[in-house]
């Protein structure tokens, strides 16, 4: 089994897909928007999207949820949680060692945290 998409909330469109599109450049992924309330960054064996929520209500994060990404090497992981920073996002763990993956935590302009690891 594997997972088949991911989805994290927002409360403004145009920044998310501003903040995810200059993330995930590079990475091969074609972004899709097919309402204006949600948008895909899909590839092969890869689905994530950010969507204002379906009933109207504020979007949330949850306390314990998180996304992780495999972004390559310990490079990656280090220039990706910079470029996280630099679009607004706010660090919630520097990159290190962390048991048998270098990773990295950031949150994103709404609150939803994300693990970025080789």
């Amino acid at each position: 089994m594997k997972m088949n998409y991911f989805v994290v909330g927002t409360n403004d469109m145009d920044a998310a897909r501003a903040f995810y599109d200059a993330l995930f450049e590079g990475a091969g992924l074609q972004s899709v928007s097919p309402s204006d309330r949600m948008t895909y960054w899909v590839g092969e064996d890869f689905a994530f999207a950010t969507a204002i929520p379906y009933d109207t209500m504020p979007a949330t994060n949850g306390n314990g949820t998180m996304v992780g990404f495999c972004v390559g090497t310990k490079d990656d992981v280090e220039r990706m949680h910079g470029l996280a920073i630099q679009l607004g996002g706010k660090c919630e763990g520097a990159p290190n060692q962390r048991g048998p993956k270098y990773s990295a935590y950031v949150r994103d302009l709404d609150g939803n945290k994300l693990c970025l690891s080789d």
